[in-house]
């Protein structure tokens, strides 16, 4: 299990498989080869391996998910190439002036939803390893208009920011693909203020799941560390010193794995 559970190796499996997705994103758009509907991961004409559908061909990660509104401000590219599992910032209950960052931030879709719901006096950041994505959500970002927003190069296991300088914390189906996941929540439980709010989409996994069926999801979600059980996420965000956690599942995204949001606060 050392190529799943290793941090290194799972760092650059996610890169490799992201930057391809980004990749695929661009050459879309330059070549004009409008993806469909039917297809079976996102940007797939263009060669990408990463699945947005279950094995009966329900959406259950990407663009799909955004209502009309979220996707609106989200602006129609950086949705588009959405790769999460859910909208975090339908749930983190943002207010005028406050700083929130997202965990993981791709193509910038959440980052710039909530940088229009702190406007005009907050700011959102993005936080990603991959450079091409950080070129992207900084392309989406321009065009959409949106200038409260920063997109930083960095490891979610060691946030680039200073101790309690954020409101919220939010993340779209990330915090799975990382193999120090206890590490991740202890560094979002670091950089928030005290009474700061924790709000992310995430895969759980079922309390049964087998490595053969871990090895499955790796195929059919991208989750590539794996994902933890619900009492997992519980145990790992009270040790972080996060409380008040709640989760809630939003739909199956595997046989044995299921969306879920997952709120948590900081002690004030």
């Amino acid at each position: 299990m050392a190529e799943i559970t290793d941090p290194p190796n799972v760092r650059e499996e996610v890169r490799e498989r992201y930057a391809a997705a980004a990749r695929a994103v661009v050459d879309r758009s330059d070549a004009g080869c409008g993806c469909g509907a039917a297809d079976q991961t996102e940007a797939s004409c263009c060669g990408t391996t990463v699945e947005t559908v279950d094995r009966e061909g329900r959406e259950v990660f990407g663009g799909a998910l955004y209502d009309g509104e979220a996707a609106l401000e989200g602006t129609e590219a950086a949705v588009s190439a959405s790769l999460g599992c859910g909208v975090p910032t339908a749930v983190a209950e943002l207010h005028d002036g406050e700083t929130v960052l997202d965990l993981g931030s791709g193509a910038g879709a959440d980052v710039l939803i909530s940088a229009r719901r702190v406007a005009p006096t907050g700011k959102a950041i993005g936080i990603d390893m991959t450079d091409e994505m950080l070129a992207l959500a900084r392309q989406n970002a321009a065009a959409g208009g949106v200038a409260n927003v920063e997109f930083i190069k960095g490891y979610i296991e060691h946030l680039p920011l200073p101790d309690a300088s954020v409101d919220v914390v939010i993340s779209n189906c990330v915090i799975n693909l990382s193999g120090d996941k206890a590490q991740v929540l202890r560094e979002a439980a670091r950089v928030l203020k005290p009474g700061g709010r924790f709000a992310v989409s995430d895969v759980i996994a079922d309390d049964d799941m087998d490595d053969a069926t871990r090895a499955d999801m790796q195929a059919w979600t991208g989750c590539i560390a794996g994902a933890l059980t619900r009492s997992e996420f519980e145990a790992a965000l009270g040790d972080a010193g996060l409380r008040d956690v709640e989760i809630r599942e939003t739909h199956r995204v595997h046989e044995h794995a299921t969306s879920a949001i997952i709120r948590a606060r900081k002690p004030g």
